[in-house]
């Protein structure tokens, strides 16, 4: 499912970073959304963050990455996936959770905003080439 949501990412940089994520439960998490017969249908991975756009600075939950299978979407079960992640957070102390999409996607905009998120800025990035000079 991360290859899914990132598929620009190599498989060798998705197995690094479960293992950094899994390896510090005070700064990062994983929870996964199961289908009845057990397998997985989704995941989100969350954050501490010190600093989020519009929130104020200290600890902030962040919503890293959130996916739900097609098939399963529009059930609840990212919902209840984001929820895990708030109450995790808070028992971290955190005040504030926050998160991003990309402004193309229309579908994760409206899923945050479906649970209470509100959008606070956009930007665009930019990059130059410079070895061509």
């Amino acid at each position: 499912m991360r290859a899914t949501l990132w598929p620009e990412c190599p498989e060798a940089d998705h197995t690094r970073e479960m293992a950094e994520i899994l390896g510090d439960p005070e700064f990062n998490a994983a929870f996964l959304a199961h289908a009845p017969d057990g397998l997985p249908v989704g995941f989100l991975e969350a954050s501490i963050r010190l600093t989020a756009e519009g929130c104020r600075p200290g600890r902030i939950g962040y919503l890293e990455g959130w996916y739900v299978e097609p098939e399963w979407r529009g059930r609840g079960l990212g919902a209840a996936l984001v929820q895990a992640a708030e109450a995790w957070a808070v028992e971290r102390g955190c005040r504030e959770m926050a998160s991003d999409a990309e402004i193309e996607n229309a579908a994760g905009r409206q899923a945050h905003a479906h649970l209470g998120y509100q959008e606070t800025s956009r930007l665009a990035h930019f990059r130059k080439d410079l070895r061509g000079r």
